[in-house]
C-alpha cells in the first residue's frame, strides 16, 4: 500500500466546500496530522458566528481520526429544530365511538 500524506491541495477543496456548498461549518477527517501550513489556511477562513445561537466556531475544521476516536468533537452550535408537528393524542373512549 502506497504511503500517502496529505498536503495543502487537500485543505483548499475544503476551504472552499463551505462557501459553495453554503455551509456554515467544513470538516476534513484526516488520518495524519495535519502540517502549519494546513493549520494556518483552515484558520484564515475564519468563524461562523450564529445570530441565534452564542459561540465561535471554526469554519473549517481539521479533525484527525485519533482526535475523533479520543472524543473530540465537531464544533457547532448545538440545537435541536422540532419538524413535524405532535398530532393531538385521542382519548381511548373517543376511539371507541368512531369504530
Amino acid at each position: 500500500m502506497e504511503d500517502r500524506h496529505i498536503d495543502m491541495n487537500h485543505v483548499r477543496d475544503p476551504v472552499s466546500a463551505p462557501d459553495r456548498e453554503r455551509a456554515a461549518i467544513g470538516v476534513l477527517i484526516t488520518l495524519r496530522e495535519p502540517t502549519k501550513p494546513m493549520l494556518t489556511e483552515a484558520a484564515a477562513v475564519g468563524f461562523y458566528e450564529s445570530k441565534d445561537f452564542p459561540g465561535r466556531y471554526p469554519r473549517l475544521q481539521i479533525l484527525t481520526i485519533t482526535e475523533l476516536l479520543e472524543g473530540k468533537e465537531i464544533q457547532y452550535p448545538e440545537h435541536s429544530v422540532e419538524t413535524f408537528a405532535r398530532a393531538k393524542r385521542k382519548s381511548k373512549h373517543r376511539q371507541e365511538e368512531m369504530l
